[in-house]
């Protein structure tokens, strides 16, 4: 596991505000019987090397992870096809002025020897002038890998993408909670708590699309700035 600024922002952040509902399952619920479950495992040699907090963490940054990259950006974008990055090179995209597309196009063939399709291909195969665009870009990322002002908008958009994707979960356990903490182990701040979080992440799911979509685009723009420059 690598901790680098990308990882503490855009991953272990978002996972920390979406496993409040977890938190407060265990705060508000199974407190006194996981004491005893962890008191249990102290007595074997691996928990005192592996705390089943870091485990826990770091298996909800994975699903988090996951659920937001296969189910949301996967949806959305079809991997990196429908991708901002991708749709503004297209011929048919006015998203950037055609002066500046045109020195992406002809830096990109310069540089690494990718020729985008023209207006003509494009039309006839869309899906192929589409992956060329995205094996150009994943080439643009490589060269501007180190640059401070894209990594700042890649951690926004990795963020935002991943505390959407930790909301599904989220939403689930807040479900959970709040039937819980009604029926079975009473505490009406625990329920008030968990539907303030429930209509929380309900919002982040909903607009979840314009959300991924504003961000990318962003980083999107940020990327072909600062690959102009170099």
């Amino acid at each position: 596991m690598k901790i680098n600024e990308y990882y503490i922002k855009a991953r272990l952040f978002p996972t920390i505000l979406t496993s409040i509902p977890i938190l407060g399952l265990y705060y508000f619920g199974f407190s006194e019987k996981l004491i005893e479950f962890m008191t249990f495992l102290e007595g074997y040699k691996w928990a005192s090397d592996i705390t089943l907090s870091i485990a826990l963490i770091y298996f909800l940054v994975q699903i988090n992870r996951l659920i937001s990259k296969e189910l949301f950006q996967n949806i959305f974008f079809k991997e990196e096809i429908n991708m901002p990055t991708t749709n503004f090179l297209l011929n048919s995209d006015t998203t950037l002025a055609k002066s500046i597309k045109s020195q992406i196009v002809q830096k990109i063939a310069t540089d690494f020897n990718i020729h985008l399709l023209d207006s003509r291909a494009e039309n006839e195969n869309e899906e192929e002038a589409r992956k060329t665009i995205s094996s150009a870009v994943a080439q643009v990322r490589n060269v501007t890998r180190d640059n401070s002002m894209l990594l700042q908008h890649n951690i926004e958009y990795g963020f935002i993408r991943n505390l959407i994707g930790g909301s599904v979960l989220a939403t689930i356990i807040s479900i959970l909670n709040i039937f819980l903490f009604q029926y079975t182990y009473p505490n009406q701040f625990a329920v008030n708590l968990n539907v303030i979080l429930l209509g929380v992440y309900i919002v982040l799911i909903i607009f979840s699309k314009f959300l991924i979509n504003r961000y990318g685009k962003y980083y999107a723009k940020i990327l072909f700035e600062q690959f102009l420059q170099k």
